[in-house]
């Protein structure tokens, strides 16, 4: 392991301003471009990361921080750091993990790179540490989302004034709410954070100085076997209403997002070669966004396909096939 110099330290800190005033901008607009720049702030962080290692990470993740405490306020450095820098940071060092493939019982000239499917998991528990404690710095509870409803139902009967809500539904629709907000914003977060990894290692293999091998994200890109204990007991919490249905939820928004990244990955690798496969993704990523029973039978795929593919790649200086696939 190399010695961390100026030279990194600096890159890292360039890398941290640029996330830094990425996260600036996306506060001054409120609008879906908002998350689009979010999601961007995270590439800095990733890219050095996975390109100059943990030590300019490191410096990014806490040149941003601090700016955004100069800036604005601690509170919004640290919700910048738990949503975005902490899980980019974390995700490169993971990323860059790698050991001799025969610890594994594989040869002794390839190296075992990180599990892809075990980046995934990490990425889903750290999106739903950092909702659940976001949610508890703001007081996330009724108290915020029955005012959203109510303002619905105000608005709906100033547009049609025979409209006359039903208690119960009423009551009902405010309990759906209150567990809808945090997993549709933890999943949507988690495929967020995906995707910026994803360009981030696709940038860094084309500069020439990524570290891991570039995978093939269609038969590598699948949920950890524990995760689908995990999400039952997401699942399982909602009955129990209150704070636990709230954490419970945000499990399954989480982890659902991850399941539904590898569903969608295996339909990738399950459709090559077929004449149809274009305009039956695009169908199939339409209809997911559209309509709820698409979207559950991609979460189905991804929940009954689970495995590990470990990347191997030769040793230095070993004359070694080339890169491959182990899947177990």
């Amino acid at each position: 392991m190399k010695r961390p110099n100026i030279k990194t330290l600096l890159i890292g800190a360039l890398a941290g301003l640029t996330a830094a005033l990425l996260v600036l901008g996306a506060s001054m607009q409120p609008s879906f471009f908002s998350a689009l720049l979010y999601t961007a702030s995270a590439l800095p962080i990733l890219i050095v990361g996975l390109g100059w290692g943990n030590a300019a990470a490191v410096s990014a993740v806490v040149t941003a921080a601090a700016l955004g405490a100069i800036l604005i306020s601690p509170s919004f450095a640290l919700i910048m750091t738990l949503v975005t820098l902490l899980p980019a940071g974390w995700l490169s060092h993971l990323a860059n993990l790698a050991r001799p493939a025969s610890e594994l019982g594989g040869p002794d000239h390839l190296l075992a790179w990180y599990p892809l499917s075990d980046i995934l998991l990490h990425l889903c528990g750290l999106v739903t540490l950092a909702v659940i404690v976001i949610g508890v710095i703001i007081g996330y509870g009724p108290e915020i989302t029955d005012p959203i409803v109510d303002l619905l139902i105000t608005s709906l009967k100033q547009q049609q004034p025979e409209f006359m809500p039903d208690p119960a539904a009423t009551a009902q629709t405010k309990s759906l709410i209150l567990l809808m907000l945090p997993a549709l914003q933890g999943g949507m977060w988690v495929s967020m954070l995906f995707a910026a990894y994803y360009f981030a290692v696709r940038i860094v293999a084309a500069s020439g100085r990524g570290l891991r091998p570039r995978e093939d994200i269609p038969s590598s890109l699948r949920m950890n076997r524990n995760s689908i204990f995990i999400f039952l007991a997401g699942l399982a919490a909602c009955f129990f209403g209150g704070v636990p249905a709230m954490v419970g939820a945000t499990v399954i928004g989480t982890f659902g997002a991850g399941f539904m990244l590898s569903g969608f990955a295996s339909l990738h690798f399950r459709t090559r070669g077929k004449d149809w496969r274009i305009p039956a993704l695009i169908l199939c990523y339409l209809a997911s966004m559209l309509m709820l029973l698409p979207a559950l039978l991609i979460l189905v795929l991804g929940l009954s396909d689970t495995r590990k593919a470990i990347a191997l790649t030769p040793t230095k200086d070993a004359d070694a096939p080339k890169q491959s696939d182990t899947k177990i």
